[in-house]
C-alpha cells in the first residue's frame, strides 16, 4: 500500500490524491454579490450540509495552489454575507463548467454561461433559474484554514428559503433521486449523475473562454442545441474565424453539431457550424 505523508508531498499532488479518493462529492453553485453589486456564480465540490436544525451548509473557496490568490466568491461573502446555493444537475453542468473559468472581478457569469438570474426572496443574490433546487442563505461565519495556497475558508450558511422544482418530485412529494439528476465531482475531469454514472467534461480553458454573450445571434438563440451544446460552444479561447457571417441554423447542420458535441469535438462541430 502506497503511504503518503502531506508534508513529504507538493500542495497540488496531495489535492489531486485527496479529490481522487474523496468521490463523489455534491456541487455548491454558488451566487454572491459584492458591496457595488456585482453578481458572481461559481461552483465549488467542497460541499455539503451539515445540519437540519438549524439548516446549515458548509462550502469551502479555497485559494488558489498556484498563486496562493483567493476567489471572488470568498471575497463577496465577506463583503455581503448571502449566497444562494444552486444544485446542479445533468442539464446545466457544462454551463456549470463554463462559468468555473477566472473571469475578472465584475464579469458576471450568468451572462458568460447563459444561465438565467432569478430574484431571491430573502436576500440580495440571485438564484439560477435552471438549477432544479435553489437554498437562499445568510452567511454565519467564514473560518481561515490557513493563509497558503490551497487553505480552504470555510463558509458557514444558514438556510432561510429553499426552492425545490416540482418536476423533480416524486408522487410523495418528496425529491425522486433519479428525476433531480444531480451531478456529483469526482477526480481529475470525471463526474458522475444519477441517471448514468460517471462522465467526462474537460477542464475549462485555463485562458478565458469567450462566453454564451460572444456567441452568434443564430447559435444563442437556437432551439435546438441545448444549454450544454452552447456552453461548449462558447468555451473557446477566440471566436472561430467565419462565425460572424452565421445569420441562420439548418435545423439538420444543428443535430450533426450536437454529434461531434457529443463526442467533445467542439472544433469539429465549429468548422461544421460555419461551412453550413
Amino acid at each position: 500500500m502506497k503511504t503518503i505523508d502531506p508534508k513529504a508531498v507538493s500542495t497540488a499532488a496531495l489535492h489531486g490524491y485527496m479529490l481522487g479518493a474523496v468521490t463523489p462529492r455534491p456541487i455548491a453553485f454558488a451566487s454572491t454579490i459584492d458591496s457595488a453589486g456585482n453578481v458572481n456564480l461559481s461552483p465549488f465540490s467542497f460541499f455539503n450540509v451539515f445540519s437540519a436544525n438549524p439548516p446549515i451548509m458548509i462550502f469551502s473557496p479555497a485559494r488558489r495552489g498556484r498563486d496562493n490568490t483567493t476567489k471572488h466568491t470568498y471575497e463577496n461573502v465577506l463583503q455581503v454575507k448571502e449566497v444562494v446555493i444552486n444544485i446542479v444537475n445533468y442539464d446545466i453542468v457544462q454551463q456549470m463548467s463554463l462559468s468555473s473559468t477566472e473571469y475578472g472581478k465584475g464579469v458576471n457569469e450568468f451572462e458568460k454561461a447563459g444561465l438565467t438570474p432569478l430574484a431571491s426572496q430573502t436576500i440580495k443574490p440571485p438564484r439560477v433559474a435552471e438549477s432544479p433546487v435553489q437554498f437562499e442563505c445568510r452567511v454565519n461565519e467564514v473560518i481561515s484554514l490557513g493563509t497558503e495556497g490551497g487553505a480552504g475558508n470555510l463558509v458557514i450558511c444558514e438556510v432561510l428559503k429553499m426552492h425545490i422544482n416540482e418536476a423533480v418530485l416524486d408522487a410523495d412529494g418528496k425529491i425522486d433521486p433519479v428525476k433531480l439528476d444531480a451531478v456529483s465531482r469526482m477526480g481529475g475531469n470525471w463526474y458522475s449523475r444519477a441517471k448514468q454514472g460517471m462522465f467526462e467534461v474537460p477542464k475549462p480553458l485555463s485562458r478565458l473562454g469567450i462566453g454564451f454573450d460572444q456567441l452568434p445571434e443564430a447559435i444563442r438563440t437556437s432551439k435546438l442545441l441545448t444549454g450544454n451544446d452552447l456552453a461548449m460552444l462558447a468555451n473557446v479561447e477566440v471566436l472561430p474565424k467565419g462565425a460572424k457571417a452565421i445569420v441562420n441554423l439548418e435545423q439538420h447542420i444543428a443535430q450533426e453539431a450536437q454529434k461531434r458535441l457529443a463526442l467533445d469535438d467542439i472544433q469539429g462541430a465549429w468548422e461544421l457550424l460555419i461551412k453550413q
